[in-house]
């Protein structure tokens, strides 16, 4: 039951609100999260500035890794999606679990950038960008 009468002490009853989270309302939540870094992600890709094959072998590397990036959002989608089906009741613990993963998973789309910034340097910066997206 959503409301319950609690008896103090005092013998004053108050009234406390006992709302539990609906299991949906955090699959759109989480889902409305994930749809805007994708969203970020894909608005990271630039139209090439001419109309020649070599233009758009230019950005090759930035489409690779935000393909990687794309597979790595969807697989952790994919894996909240099914975990969460298996969760019987959402409380405070399976709140603050869920906004601990979406909040790295915010962070892709900047490694996400950070790894198109370093696509052809043999200095070990590409692979410490993409260590650090997944």
């Amino acid at each position: 039951a959503p409301l319950s009468m609690q008896t103090q002490p005092t013998a004053i009853a108050t009234l406390t609100w006992v709302i539990p989270m609906q299991k949906e309302r955090l699959l759109a939540f989480s889902d409305g999260v994930i749809a805007i870094n994708l969203t970020i992600m894909v608005l990271e890709l630039k139209v090439p500035h001419g109309a020649e094959w070599a233009n758009l072998v230019k950005l090759v590397p930035v489409f690779l890794s935000y393909v990687l990036s794309f597979i790595y959002v969807a697989i952790y989608w994919n894996n909240h999606h099914h975990l969460m089906h298996a969760v019987a009741k959402v409380n405070g613990n399976v709140l603050w679990a869920n906004m601990h993963l979406l909040f790295w998973l915010s962070l892709i789309p900047f490694a996400t950038g950070w790894m198109e910034l370093w696509p052809n340097l043999g200095d070990g910066r590409a692979g410490q960008a993409a260590a650090v997206a997944g």
